[in-house]
């Protein structure tokens, strides 16, 4: 009797989901720092959802059922680009809505590529995690929904140059902060800062190698990177394991700061990072 219950449970989802008109409204987005931006922009005329969770991480994240359903009511999908979540499920979200449109936020953007310290085979997709990164996400989510809402194009730019003042902001506040810094070098497990290293003349140290642990000769070769480079700071973050940072930063006497990169409060955690290598 449950089994039967049950599919008829599944068949009713299912027919929902295919039968379920768009809402030219909604727009998907991967992670929150996109919808940030996004919302921004927007104003009221489009809904901003965010598809991985808080404390999830974007590049091992898998979509679940009731997400899978919720694409159906979405016109158009947000790419930050290269992300790991989007390589695996973007193609197969796209064949199950072929009406969405999708954008990639990272277009026009220098892109660099993985190495032997940074858990990227290939592209770094971090864009948002600096100021030229976020202009750029910033310029093609204008480009979007003016393509998507032709009809409010001036009020999309109007509230484009609002946000733009308000990264001009941020960039003025972290520049002013980093010129006092002591150390130009900092570490990290996962490299979620290599462009806004880029940007700001800093050294970024990573202690995940390919996606993974560091081996007891990898770490010894990292610790004295580390102590060559004089870093004073060790950022952890929430979606990555940092039993190896804590470690570390006991050992060199180096200070522990945590920071969420996938917050949606992008200028706060911008300047976070700002102020803890001022050490603030």
């Amino acid at each position: 009797m449950h089994k039967i219950l049950l599919s008829i449970l599944l068949a009713a989802m299912l027919t929902a989901g295919c039968t379920s008109s768009k809402n030219d409204s909604f727009i998907a987005v991967t992670i929150e720092p996109q919808r940030f931006f996004a919302e921004k922009i927007a104003g009221k005329h489009f809904k901003i959802l965010t598809v991985v969770p808080p404390g999830q991480d974007p590049e091992t994240y898998d979509a679940t059922p009731r997400q899978m359903l919720d694409f159906n009511r979405c016109t158009a999908y947000l790419l930050v680009g290269h992300l790991g979540f989007e390589q695996t499920w973007i193609k197969n979200i796209l064949e199950n809505n072929p009406d969405m449109k999708s954008f990639d936020l990272s277009e026009g953007f220098a892109l660099e590529s993985g190495d032997a310290h940074d858990g990227h085979a290939g592209v770094d997709p971090h864009i948002w995690s600096s100021i030229d990164g976020a202009r750029t996400m910033a310029r093609n989510i204008l480009k979007a929904f003016v393509e998507l809402d032709l009809e409010h194009e001036e009020e999309f730019k109007n509230n484009y140059e609002a946000l733009m003042k308000e990264i001009d902001r941020t960039e003025a506040i972290i520049r002013d902060k980093l010129a006092s810094a002591t150390s130009k070098a900092f570490v990290m497990y996962h490299p979620a800062l290599t462009y806004f290293a880029r940007e700001f003349g800093l050294k970024q140290i990573c202690f995940e190698i390919e996606g993974k642990n560091p081996t007891v000769r990898q770490s010894m070769i990292m610790t004295d990177l580390l102590f060559r480079a004089e870093a004073n700071v060790v950022f952890e973050q929430p979606e990555v394991d940092g039993k190896h940072l804590d470690f570390l930063a006991r050992s060199r006497s180096c200070r522990l700061v945590r920071i969420n990169l996938m917050s949606y409060n992008w200028s706060k955690e911008m300047i976070k990072v700002a102020s803890a290598l001022a050490n603030e």
